[in-house]
């Protein structure tokens, strides 16, 4: 008998090699910090923190085996990292597909970073700037906004995010939207009434359209799917393992990536736990029977 690797090897029999659950997706939120405060938004309890460069290097070495795909968000808005070229710098060499979530505010700031370190694609939550930014300003804003993005687009996919379409408030600005994108990538069709599904504005560039986002709602559903635990998960930036991106409290909390390896995190009673019960349609932990999104 001879070694392979950890397995006992025996000749003429091929060894069974058991390969770590592969997500889809793994959320890693580099700051919780925003200049933004949305309504709509969770309102954390957690304190504000960058994470560091060498805590993302350890993030990524762990993680490897478990996903192609990593997204630079839970809470907080990526481009305020002080350090984000080196962030990014760090998530393209690790050979993962890097993809992040932006308010847009500070598009032009990072456009310099973001070209010289191209992520595979970039969503922009236009929906941020009607709470954020002056109404006189909305204009010029979300004509920058559309601008720094085509720019972008030679080398990154782009995202608009319209999620505010059962706001009521929100008819003005969205009209606004819908003309300044009609001018500016000339479309002929009615935007407006595509909810739920991606619009092609250009190559490389879409507009999502979606109803305002519920963190949590009033009602319990203990029958429901979800695709945490089973396409994606969620690290924090203190290190906190949670089953998706809508858990930004760590209301359940599997374990700390900086002190533990992610097998072991979700070779856990509690992980396992949720992951059957998703599987059987039940939302097992309290939390996940109030969350505002579903898998129908």
């Amino acid at each position: 008998m001879v070694s392979f690797g950890d397995l006992p090897y025996f000749a003429g029999v091929k060894p069974t090699v058991i390969m770590p659950k592969r997500f889809k997706k793994i959320y890693i939120e580099i700051t919780n910090r925003c200049n933004y405060h949305c309504s709509f938004c969770f309102d954390t309890r957690r304190p504000g923190k960058f994470m560091s460069y060498e805590e993302l290097g350890l993030i990524l070495n762990r993680i490897r085996p478990f996903t192609d795909f990593i997204y630079l968000h839970v809470l907080g808005e990526p481009l305020l990292h002080p350090h984000l070229g080196q962030m990014l710098q760090l998530a393209d060499e690790s050979g993962l597909q890097v993809n992040l979530t932006t308010n847009g505010s500070l598009l032009q700031k990072q456009q310099a970073l973001l070209t010289q370190h191209p992520v595979r694609q970039i969503n922009i939550s236009l929906h941020d700037a009607e709470e954020n930014i002056a109404s006189d300003n909305w204009k010029e804003f979300i004509e920058n906004t559309l601008n720094i993005a085509c720019e972008l687009s030679l080398s990154s996919y782009i995202s608009f995010r319209l999620w505010n379409q059962t706001n009521p408030t929100s008819k003005d600005f969205n009209e606004m939207c819908f003309s300044l994108i009609k001018d500016r990538f000339q479309i002929q069709e009615n935007i407006s009434g595509h909810t739920g599904r991606n619009v092609a504005l250009a190559p490389n560039i879409w507009l999502q359209l979606a109803p305002r986002f519920e963190w949590v709602k009033n009602e319990k559903a203990t029958e429901k799917n979800c695709y945490g635990m089973r396409d994606q998960i969620a690290i924090l930036s203190d290190g906190s393992v949670v089953p998706c991106c809508i858990d930004a409290d760590a209301s359940i909390l599997l374990g700390n990536i900086f002190t533990d390896q992610l097998s072991d995190i979700l070779k856990s009673e509690r992980a396992q736990h949720i992951k059957n019960g998703f599987e059987q349609h039940k939302a097992v932990e309290p939390y996940c029977q109030t969350c505002g999104f579903r898998v129908d």
